[in-house]
């Protein structure tokens, strides 16, 4: 299995131009947040049934995704778990609020198009194809190497 780091040296390869990095710094999260609102949108009857906290900020396919996703980030970094676990709480948070006041699915679904709109010019720019295109699970690393790129102590300063 491969570490934190070595995904990330991996993914860096087609991430070296300065625009398309900072549209990946605007555009990842975009994704991951507008991927959590449309989870969110799907009917979560049966989970409302088994769930004995019959909260719908809780019973809802986001939060049952997020688990192995989590899961997928503790296996690499516990520490990088407990990052994206703040971030996705804040996007259920979000898009529950959002969902008050818009339809969510409409809202989520714009994001989404716009966002991968913007990667794929990022990655026009770049020359480069996206990492995903060589390994799926590239779309779980994007998020942690923004999270590792915005947010690490080597980076201040």
């Amino acid at each position: 299995m491969k570490t934190l780091q070595q995904w990330f040296d991996e993914y860096e390869v087609s991430h070296q131009n300065p625009v398309n990095k900072k549209i990946h710094f605007v555009c990842v999260p975009a994704i991951y947040f507008s991927i959590i609102g449309l989870l969110m949108c799907i009917p979560s009857g049966i989970l409302q049934r088994i769930s004995p906290f019959h909260e719908p900020m809780i019973d809802n396919w986001a939060v049952v995704v997020l688990f192995f996703v989590l899961f997928f980030y503790s296996r690499l970094s516990l520490w990088m778990a407990i990052k994206i676990s703040v971030f996705s709480a804040i996007c259920i948070i979000v898009n529950y609020v959002i969902g008050f006041q818009y339809l969510l699915w409409k809202v989520s679904l714009i994001i989404f198009i716009l966002a991968w709109t913007g990667q794929f010019y990022g990655h026009q720019l770049e020359g480069k194809k996206p990492s995903f295109l060589k390994d799926i699970q590239f779309l779980l690393i994007g998020p942690a190497w923004v999270m590792e790129n915005l947010f690490s102590s080597k980076n201040k300063g």
